[in-house]
């Protein structure tokens, strides 16, 4: 792409801005509270589905419903999971994902990690919302089916 002396110009200062070292410390803290974040969140998602669990013991129903429970859990984290990954990765990127300290690459790198964002914010949340769909799914043949 080609861009204007004024944008290559603005690119520079905010270069000079980010490599600082205040800046980077900065960014670093915000990353591991991210993270930080994720874990937390992962460990609610995680104690919301045992909490809404249907029947204690998935042995009393018959093999259909029973395996038919255990897969939709195994999906439903599984997903929530990757969604909750997918989610971290959107908002802070890979560690140590570097650039290199030139105008036209920095202005590259933002057209490009915005449109990251949007694929990885999408895909996470339709990732979320078919694990949690697996999760009540699972949760509703508990209820529903017959036991032995």
């Amino acid at each position: 792409m080609t861009y204007t002396r004024a944008e290559l110009d603005d690119a520079e200062r905010r270069l000079d801005e980010m490599f600082s070292s205040e800046r980077q410390l900065a960014a670093a803290l915000h990353q591991a509270e991210g993270y930080r974040n994720f874990v937390t969140s992962l460990t609610g998602l995680l104690t919301a589905v045992f909490v809404l669990k249907g029947q204690e013991d998935l042995s009393k129903l018959d093999a259909c419903p029973r395996w038919t429970v255990v897969s939709l859990l195994v999906t439903g984290f599984l997903t929530l999971i990757i969604a909750s990954w997918l989610g971290v990765v959107a908002v802070h990127g890979r560690p140590g994902e570097e650039f290199y300290g030139e105008p036209n690459r920095l202005l590259d790198y933002e057209v490009g990690r915005t449109r990251r964002i949007w694929v990885l914010v999408e895909w996470s949340r339709w990732l979320a919302l078919t694990g949690v769909l697996a999760v009540a799914a699972a949760v509703i043949v508990t209820w529903a089916a017959p036991g032995k």
